[in-house]
């Protein structure tokens, strides 16, 4: 996610990082060449090309608009979303350590806020794989580590393991009733955080949905030369380039919100939020050398 001040009337035209710009270039740069070539025919030779009527593209770029706007507004609903849920496990994560101060004893207290920070961390692999695992597996006794190693879900076997301890507290006599329900309480919301996340990551937005938004716009930015060729002649080339960055950087902008978890600039931070909820639970647990919270590199926070 991008961290930076709001930009100066001149930086504002400079700023690559963040910006969609790099992406959408190729296309911004063969609609704009096309547009060249069309206006150059349109001089030489004329009559070679049809000509349209620049009025039926006006429309249809107004309905083009709103119709990126549908689908930018779904995308973002998305990743709001999950931004939200990442907000709740934290919160939940500060609820744990609250609720644990209940437990007599402080062996299962650290028990329970050590595996919340392997879950959050765990988390983060299970929606970004590929990443390595060091930092969870830090937090796990040898036999949490096997067992996480033979789950497909390991966030998931990581809670049953809290509520084991949970339940084993509970028979030794370590916590009441009332505390215990108000625990698994929170372990229910955390286990929902987790399934909601696992619930955007693999469910797109519909494909044809997409599918149709890419064609309608490269058609339209490929066709708004031959409307346009006549009425504004060597500014036809800039126009289109203009709309072309418009359209095509909503469409790119639109694919980064859709998947949230991942690692492009405009993506969430989830993995700096695995580490502040870490954070705050080492804290919990009365260590005083810690680490500075994450910071962004390069005005990118992940």
């Amino acid at each position: 996610m991008i961290i930076r001040s709001r930009p100066s009337l001149f930086q504002l035209f400079f700023i690559l990082r963040g910006s969609v710009v790099q992406r959408v270039f190729p296309q911004i740069l063969l609609t704009t060449v096309l547009s060249a070539l069309v206006v150059w025919t349109h001089e030489s030779r004329p009559g070679l090309l049809p000509e349209f009527n620049s009025a039926p593209f006006a429309l249809f770029g107004i309905a083009l608009s709103i119709f990126l706007g549908f689908r930018n507004n779904a995308c973002y609903d998305r990743w709001w979303e999950a931004r939200r849920h990442w907000g709740e496990l934290l919160t939940d994560s500060r609820s744990l350590d609250r609720q644990t101060l209940a437990l007599d004893g402080e062996e299962p207290r650290r028990r329970i806020l050590t595996l919340a920070m392997a879950f959050a961390q765990l988390l983060v692999l299970h929606l970004r794989p590929g990443a390595g695992d060091e930092k969870a597996m830090r937090w796990l006794t040898p036999e949490d580590q096997a067992a996480c190693q033979a789950s497909r879900n390991r966030p998931h076997t990581v809670l049953r393991l809290i509520s084991a301890t949970l339940i084993q507290a509970r028979r030794d006599d370590l916590l009441g009733d009332m505390p215990h329900q108000t625990l698994e309480r929170t372990l229910e919301s955390m286990e929902r955080a987790l399934a909601s996340c696992e619930r955007l990551s693999s469910t797109p937005i519909p494909f044809g949905y997409t599918l149709l938004l890419h064609r309608t716009a490269y058609l339209f930015c490929f066709l708004l030369p031959f409307g346009f060729a006549n009425l504004l002649d060597w500014a036809t080339p800039l126009a289109t380039g203009l709309v072309a960055y418009t359209f095509f950087g909503l469409d790119e902008l639109g694919d980064q919100l859709e998947e949230p978890f991942g690692l492009r600039d405009n993506d969430l931070p989830i993995a700096a939020l695995a580490d502040h909820i870490e954070l705050c639970l080492r804290e919990a647990l009365g260590e005083t050398d810690l680490p500075p919270p994450p910071q962004p590199v390069d005005y990118v926070l992940m």
